[in-house]
């Protein structure tokens, strides 16, 4: 039997004709060219093996990856975040046969793996022989420590096959921000082209870009993180860029401060929804615009777990199951039916609506009394000062490194000081362990490849010499 969503996917390109697949720096792609391209890959690659993929933004780095699926090899999709031992590990822990690189000089010379994009869009094209009967994906995850935890995805993608479908309203545009080597930019490019519809393909994070990008193409869908959706919100062309184009905003990859979700139904409409999920399983839960109408206690949730998920809290921790999680971890067992631990901590509401209050890693223990503070509750609360744009809370050594304190930093729009946010703090909680102990002020918060703001880097600092990065 062969596999729906390659069969669907072909179906889209072959019928797509001259109708716009990618606009990127001004130059469009039809769909007709993206299915020639996809031709002339596939004539370069071999049958079977293990494809990695390392690129960034560009219609040929999909196209590749789909290009492989009709090989019948397995992807491995290179994370655009990673470090260059995690990349290294990370294609030497899947067995890679294949590594095709958008810049092979990023990767060690006489590597006889090793291709090009632009080497394998030279080859004269094929069509392809028949459709395997599945796809897998690889997504590299994990820190600097070691090998890291590399997860599979198959039968995702059928379902995705079954759930996107043209809008009977027209073509959308869809905006893409995020890697499409990170599972929501992968899901994201992929849904479009399951849609019939076009994708504006940017390299990377601007909030002046993005907006002028929705202006100039009538952006009808995009996926912001919470951090380059304030971003967004504060730059100064937000009060004059047309966004009335935009039928759906969809939030993810991190907690919303409710302040800042409310502002962004100011701005852009009933059209803003959450989702929450992780690369090991995407779709656990959602909440809509139609939800949050007249229920402002529901900013703060990530919404109902998604049909054909299941979920349940363990000791304060998410544990979840269903339809959409991985197959397994590379080298393990599949994990069948069996609980994921998603290290999220938080509640279920009486009617079924969960609030995340933090990573499993994120609690400070601070105190005498070793008192749990919540970093994400924390950093709501900040958020809700006026002249608070963003804040990003973390533990930091005690006195003599025992113990931990609450530490802030701040990014500010108005002239404000350290004691003014501690005493915003202390007003809104009534206790005095919430406090941040120390404030910093920033410019900016830093932000990894997927625009979730980077704790370690921040943390880092306060941690060096210290044996371990808990007290």
């Amino acid at each position: 039997m062969e596999s729906l969503f390659l069969t669907r996917v072909l179906d889209a390109l072959r019928s797509g004709g001259d109708e716009v697949l990618f606009v990127q720096d001004g130059v469009k792609t039809t769909y007709g060219q993206a299915f020639e391209l996809v031709r002339r890959m596939y004539a370069g690659l071999p049958d079977g093996g293990v494809v990695a993929i390392d690129a960034g933004n560009r219609p040929g780095t999909v196209l590749l990856q789909i290009a492989a699926q009709l090989r019948g090899s397995t992807v491995l999709l290179v994370a655009a975040s990673a470090s260059a031992p995690d990349r290294l590990a990370a294609v030497e822990a899947g067995g890679v046969t294949t590594l095709v690189a958008e810049h092979a000089a990023d990767w060690p010379a006489g590597d006889e793996r090793v291709t090009t994009l632009d080497e394998l869009a030279g080859r004269d094209g094929t069509d392809p022989a028949g459709l395997p009967g599945s796809v897998t994906v690889v997504f590299p995850t994990g820190g600097t420590t070691g090998t890291p935890k590399l997860i599979r995805h198959s039968g995702i993608y059928d379902g995705m096959a079954h759930i996107f479908a043209p809008d009977p309203a027209g073509p959308g545009r869809t905006l893409l921000i995020a890697p499409m080597t990170h599972m929501t930019g992968n899901a994201t490019v992929l849904g479009a082209i399951l849609r019939r519809e076009s994708v504006v393909l940017l390299r990377g994070f601007d909030a002046g870009a993005v907006l002028d990008a929705i202006a100039e193409h009538r952006i009808t869908t995009l996926s912001l993180t919470p951090a380059r959706l304030a971003a967004v919100l504060d730059h100064p062309a937000i009060t004059s860029c047309d966004v009335s184009s935009v039928r759906g905003l969809s939030l993810g990859a991190a907690p919303l401060p409710p302040r800042r979700l409310a502002q962004a139904f100011d701005v852009f409409g009933p059209v803003v929804g959450q989702g929450y999920g992780l690369t090991e399983a995407p779709m656990i839960a959602s909440i809509s615009a139609a939800e949050l109408d007249g229920r402002p206690e529901r900013l703060e949730s990530v919404g109902r777990i998604v049909p054909g998920m299941e979920a349940r809290i363990d000791d304060g921790e998410v544990l979840v199951r269903g339809l959409s999680m991985m197959d397994g971890y590379h080298g393990a067992a599949p994990i069948g039916d069996g609980w994921l631990r998603t290290g999220d901590l938080g509640r279920f509401d009486d009617e079924g609506y969960l609030y995340l209050l933090d990573r499993a890693n994120d609690v400070i223990i601070t105190g005498e009394h070793g008192t749990k503070v919540y970093s994400t509750v924390v950093e709501n609360a900040l958020a809700r000062h006026p002249l608070i744009r963003s804040a990003a809370v973390f533990g930091v050594p005690g006195d003599d490194g025992e113990g931990e304190r609450v530490h802030a930093v701040v990014v500010a729009s108005g002239a404000l000081s350290g004691e003014e946010v501690r005493a915003h703090a202390r007003e809104f909680f009534g206790r005095e362990h919430f406090v941040p102990s120390d404030v910093d002020f920033a410019e900016a918060l830093p932000l990894t490849a997927i625009g979730k703001v980077d704790k370690r880097a921040l943390r880092a600092p306060f941690w060096a010499g210290h044996r371990r990065h808990i007290a």
